[in-house]
């Protein structure tokens, strides 16, 4: 949820600033919004509210890194003035992956911030501060935003003479930033090759996509120390976003003849390997040996996060999880199967790892992970695997995931797509509408979810509403006018999601994060808005590929699919 602060503009200032807001993890706005001075009112209000709470230690350290964005440096130099601003000193981490700036600051025992816009396009950019223990969560957002708030009334009130910046909201002098320190990238590489197994991977022969990921020369490294053959490819000057949750066609179409060109040689690859632009999301793509598909077909799989997700927590030999409730229905059953706990959180990091604590503080289970539909993947204990120990690390990462997929494989001697044809036969996909208003998307939202604050109700065939919102064996009727307000929701929604598409009847929704439906026949449709972004998100689940894409395509075509349509009713 975004909670949008207050501003009145300073007098000596020539523009109207534009605040940042708190998305599903950290602060995110337009390039052009985030002036040196919102970043510096941000980061320095952020650390007020650390050392308020005891977490941060005066005169202390403050670990600093980013991602490879234009707007990254300009805004690191911000943050390093806010940071000496409240009396601490910097330890510049350069340009790494998100999980190994947090990795560094928890092992510290101190702040960390990261300035990075993660997916998302390179016009926009952010802000991520973690605690010395972890993730900052949705607790610590009403305490930041206040002393953000009196910061920016301090700064607010300052002349033109005596403020630090200047009428466009840049540093007058802007200061350097330290020495590069490779501290954090050295022990975020020896994270993977002192805990897993020596040489592993040989015999492996992988392809990385470069792009302008942050961690595109450190996922190389590590892959390489673990025994692989690696070969990189398509490293740009230009900043790329590659969303993992919206992976398209034209992409894996742009893949597959990075993999022909590469393939030159005579020599095949097992997979195509990258991340996101903070790296801390994996994209893992199997490539299939020519002669075993069939003319027209791809010779690359994708798999989704949530899907890679299964892979990993299962080689952990984890007994606890918790995933966002878009996470593809396949995990919920896997984990049944094998016996896991599973908790479902809201969408964003801070939910799952808030989830992960509890399972933890509950002391019943030994090796607690989560992971999201993107293929982050936390984890809430500390794992034994074959050569160390591999702690904690509560926040998003795409190294782990990775590797775990590809070790699973090597050691079952067998094809990543042949390791993930033994996953459930359940099926997803996920797409989004860009520039969609964020008031529209919430006023679809007011019209599909009744008030009461239930998170999950059940159909049945004699009109009947039950409560699900507790455990999955309980199932409370609803009194008469609460379910005449579900049962009109349902209504609503067979009026976008018709049997003339393909749409069975509906039986469950969850109202959790977004709207969930989950029709009869096992398709389920998710719509939910992005939490820092002007998006309207769709995830798709159904038994076969074509129709969750088929799901994806009603929803999300231009212009007049389902989103558009309720668009338009309800705005």
């Amino acid at each position: 949820m975004s909670q949008k602060q207050k501003a009145s503009p300073a007098s000596f200032l020539d523009y109207t600033p534009v605040p940042l807001t708190f998305g599903t993890s950290g602060l995110r706005g337009l390039v052009k919004h985030i002036t040196d001075l919102e970043a510096y009112i941000n980061v320095k209000g952020a650390l007020r509210y650390l050392l308020n709470l005891g977490d941060m230690a005066a005169a202390g350290k403050v670990v600093l890194a980013g991602d490879l964005r234009p707007s990254t440096d300009r805004i690191m130099r911000a943050c390093v003035q806010a940071v000496l601003d409240c009396g601490c000193y910097v330890e510049n981490a350069g340009k790494i992956p998100t999980p190994a700036l947090i990795s560094r600051a928890m092992a510290s025992r101190c702040a960390g911030v990261m300035v990075s816009g993660s997916h998302i396009p390179f016009d926009r950019n952010g802000i991520k501060i973690n605690k010395s223990i972890g993730e900052i969560l949705k607790a610590d957002e009403p305490g930041i935003l206040s002393e953000v708030e009196r910061i920016r009334e301090e700064e607010y009130n300052r002349k033109a003479a005596t403020s630090a910046f200047n009428a466009d909201g840049l540093l007058k002098q802007p200061p350097n930033l330290p020495p590069l320190d490779r501290r954090a990238e050295e022990a975020y590489v020896r994270r993977y090759t002192e805990s897993f197994s020596n040489n592993g991977l040989s015999g492996l022969r992988v392809l990385v996509y470069q792009h302008s990921a942050v961690g595109r020369d450190i996922l190389p490294r590590i892959l390489s120390e673990l025994g692989a053959e690696v070969i990189t490819a398509g490293r740009s000057d230009r900043f790329i976003p590659i969303d993992t949750e919206n992976i398209t066609g034209e992409q894996l179409d742009d893949l597959e003849k990075m993999i022909s060109g590469a393939e030159a040689d005579g020599q095949p690859f097992e997979a195509i390997l990258s991340t996101d632009g903070d790296s801390d999301r994996p994209l893992v793509v199997a490539v299939v040996p020519a002669a075993q598909v069939p003319p027209g077909r791809r010779r690359v799989r994708f798999l989704p996060g949530d899907l890679l997700g299964i892979i990993t927590a299962e080689y952990l030999g984890a007994n606890a999880a918790a995933v966002p409730v878009s996470a593809n229905d396949a995990v919920e059953r896997r984990m049944e199967q094998r016996g896991i706990l599973l908790r479902k959180t809201k969408i964003g990091s801070p939910y799952v790892v808030a989830a992960l604590d509890e399972i933890r503080f509950a002391g019943k289970w030994a090796r607690v992970v989560g992971w999201e539909a993107n293929g982050g993947f936390l984890t809430g204990s500390d794992i034994v695997l074959g050569e160390g120990i591999l702690k904690a690390l509560p926040t998003r990462d795409s190294t782990l995931p990775i590797l775990a997929n590809l070790f699973a494989a090597a050691e079952r001697k067998a094809s990543l797509a042949e390791l993930w044809n033994l996953l459930p036969a359940r099926f997803g996909c996920a797409g989004l509408l860009d520039e969609f208003p964020m008031a529209a998307s919430q006023a679809i939202l007011a019209e599909l979810i009744p008030p009461g604050g239930l998170i999950e109700v059940e159909f049945n065939g004699a009109g009947d509403v039950f409560n699900r919102s507790g455990a999955a064996d309980t199932a409370a009727p609803l009194a008469p006018s609460l379910a005449r307000d579900w049962q009109h929701a349902k209504t609503t929604l067979k009026r976008f999601f018709t049997p003339a598409q393909g749409f069975d009847e509906i039986v469950r929704i969850n109202a959790l994060d977004g709207v969930r439906i989950y029709f009869r026949n096992g398709d389920v449709a998710h719509l939910r808005p992005s939490g820092n972004a002007p998006q309207l998100r769709l995830y798709a689940n159904s038994d076969s590929q074509a129709r969750a894409e088929e799901i994806r395509e009603l929803a999300l075509r231009e212009p007049d699919g389902i989103l558009r349509q309720l668009e338009r009713a309800f705005t």
